[in-house]
């Protein structure tokens, strides 16, 4: 069994420390790097527990005492294969590609495109309602792309009827989208679909899952996103920095202390050998 403990000194990045076996782990015990507060992990472990809450601590709390070893005995070849393989998963899900320029700009495109059709319903809903002229900002919309660069084409657009109520709703929907997605899928639909997602900087690094990005972080996350819009007007360096800071990070995941990574994926089969077959 391979176990990996949190390493509170460590602030910046993967504070994950392992593998160890368990008469590794009980050494750091006995030195005090692990303390009863010290939150560990090993396969089939939901999620990381504290040191004093495993059974290994309970079981072990009079052998510590004897200063005998953990372990009885040696594991066996088939235990060593299985800690072998737990090992490679483990230090391949620690290992982090982050996400470039282009393949989050996709992911945008597409979740702009799934927004743009909320979008319609919305302003059909609204025409429907009497609350917006769909012909008069129709109109409007043709116009600016006609001529963007015209003195009165945003104007004309904000002065159509129904307009700012269309986008103080859209600007809603599009706040609760990037929001409850980035919180409970730690990826919006556009992101998914490039097997992208976003993590917390300074975090516990979780093995059996994605380290998962909290509602208040989220939506700080969607607030700085604003700002990165914003500096549209200025060539867009907000997004443009994606291209050369070492961890692809945007103005808003700077802000937030986010990052965009791939996800890790790996199947290993394990064939049984001749003697097991026959």
């Amino acid at each position: 069994m391979i176990w990996y403990y949190i390493d509170e000194s460590i602030t910046d990045g993967d504070r994950r420390k392992g593998p160890y076996s368990i008469d590794e782990l009980m050494d750091l015990v006995k030195s005090e790097t692990v303390k009863p507060q010290t939150l560990v992990w090993h396969s089939g472990m939901k999620d990381w527990v504290r040191w004093e809450d495993t059974e290994e601590a309970k079981n072990n709390a009079n052998l510590f005492e004897k200063g005998e070893s953990a372990e009885g005995s040696a594991l066996s070849d088939e235990e060593q294969i299985k800690a072998a393989l737990e090992a490679i998963l483990a230090e391949h899900k620690a290992s982090k590609r982050y996400a470039g320029f282009f393949v989050r700009a996709a992911a945008y495109f597409v979740d702009n495109f799934i927004l743009s059709a909320f979008g319609i319903v919305i302003l059909m809903v609204l025409s429907a309602m009497q609350l917006a002229d769909l012909n008069a900002i129709s109109e409007a919309m043709n116009a600016y792309i006609a001529d963007p660069t015209a003195e009165d084409a945003m104007s004309k657009i904000l002065e159509a009827p129904g307009t700012h109520l269309f986008l103080s709703i859209w600007g809603i929907v599009q706040g609760i989208y990037f929001i409850v997605f980035t919180a409970i899928k730690s990826a919006t639909p556009g992101k998914k679909l490039f097997k992208i997602h976003v993590e917390p900087a300074y975090s516990i690094s979780t093995v059996s899952g994605i380290a998962k990005v909290s509602w208040v972080l989220s939506t700080l996350r969607y607030v700085a996103s604003l700002f990165t819009q914003f500096t549209l007007m200025f060539y867009g360096i907000g997004y443009l920095v994606v291209m050369i800071d070492p961890k692809r990070r945007s103005l808003h995941d700077w802000i937030a202390r986010t990052y965009v990574v791939h996800d890790t994926s790996v199947k290993i089969k394990v064939r049984p050998d001749d003697d097991q077959e026959k």
